[in-house]
């Protein structure tokens, strides 16, 4: 299970009692879930108007970055293109896996100097996480449209012979070069129609030259033969070929441009793995960061909400639920009773909501006490 339930509940005599009875409730006798204390510092609390302001700035706030650290997780996965495994291996927070860093939070004094305001730390999320979006996109255009021009060459040379590029297949020997009267054509050739080829492909047109044809290369279907004929005679060859469904490929040889078309592949296929190494250690520095400035406005989040409902001074026990889940109905039930002291409204909310069908309570997911869910499978394989 990659879900967990941050919860919060007021300190009883002290924030010990909190967790003791918790602890209690849902682990000695019936392994309802696994428990950690989520450690928040002692935070400026400010004026009441300002936590109501910012009890919805915060909700905004989290849902923009649970949307960057999944795009971030996601591009992972596209650019590292491979399964699972390796993409969960580069997601990691400060080093360590999702699980452990927020089972073993701490609040990171450095980057979000506790002395501010509620205000001033979310806005710092804000603009750092603002700042990682905006790069992604950035980036991500970048080697996207790298990787894109090069499966189109890639494109070009694989196929049916009917399409795809000639370039690698032919040589220079194959053709007769700089003759003001003569031309060689090159022609796709069902297997199945081999034998009429050869004996029909002099008769196409006058001046085919006699035993000219070569078959150059072969893929599942058809053959591609080299045909030499006078110039003069192409429009008439092309249009009796047609009729016997020989297909007649437009095709130069010119070395230059065969030469420029490699150079390109090989200049493109460099750039991508030097581009390669740069962008994942990128995406991993990034969706740490991200990831762990999201489970800081969790944080603030339980704060700002325990301070709202439980009123000053401050004094209320923030827990980390993982919840075992063959039991998470069982355990919504016991934190219910567990709490439903707090809070009259949210009981009757729940009790009418038993009685009333069809009535979805999950949209606004309202307890008695402070409730937000935290889930760490980030990535969409479709």
């Amino acid at each position: 299970m990659t879900e967990f339930w941050l919860i919060s509940a007021p300190g009883e005599k002290t924030c010990q009692q909190t967790w003791d009875k918790l602890m209690m409730a849902t682990t000695r006798t019936n392994n309802l879930s696994t428990n950690n204390k989520f450690n928040i510092p002692d935070l400026k609390v400010g004026t009441l108007d300002v936590l109501v302001g910012l009890s919805d700035e915060l909700a905004k706030l989290d849902s923009f970055v649970e949307s960057v650290v999944k795009k971030v997780a996601q591009y992972m996965a596209d650019v590292l293109e491979d399964g699972r495994d390796k993409v969960q291996e580069n997601l990691l927070a400060n080093g360590v896996d999702l699980v452990t860093y927020i089972t073993r939070f701490q609040w990171d004094m450095a980057k979000y100097p506790i002395k501010q305001s509620l205000k001033n730390i979310s806005e710092i999320i804000s603009k750092q996480v603002t700042q990682i979006d905006n790069d992604l996109k950035a980036r991500a255009s970048a080697y996207n449209n790298l990787k894109g021009n090069l499966q189109n060459l890639e494109r070009k040379n694989a196929g049916s012979l009917l399409t795809r590029s000639l370039a690698d297949i032919v040589k220079k020997e194959d053709f007769v070069l700089d003759s003001e009267y003569l031309i060689t054509m090159l022609v796709v050739v069902p297997k199945t129609s081999y034998a009429d080829w050869q004996k029909t492909y002099e008769t196409l047109a006058e001046m085919v030259v006699p035993r000219s044809t070569n078959l150059l290369f072969e893929d599942q279907d058809s053959g591609l033969f080299s045909v030499t004929l006078f110039r003069k005679a192409v429009d008439d060859f092309k249009h009796k070929a047609r009729e016997n469904k020989f297909t007649v490929r437009d095709f130069q040889y010119n070395e230059e441009e065969m030469k420029a078309d490699k150079e390109e592949m090989t200049r493109l296929s460099t750039d991508k793995k030097k581009q390669f190494g740069p962008l994942v250690r990128w995406l991993k520095v990034n969706f740490s960061e991200a990831f762990i400035a999201w489970i800081h406005i969790k944080a603030l989040r339980v704060f700002v909400e325990s301070v709202l409902r439980y009123g000053l001074p401050v004094n209320f026990q923030a827990m980390l639920l993982q919840p075992n889940k063959k039991n998470m109905k069982k355990l919504r039930e016991v934190l219910y009773d567990l709490y439903k002291h707090l809070d009259s409204s949210a009981a009757a909310i729940i009790d009418s909501a038993m009685d009333i069908p069809g009535l979805n309570l999950s949209q606004q997911e309202y307890y008695p006490y402070v409730y937000y869910k935290i889930d760490c499978n980030l990535l969409d394989f479709k």
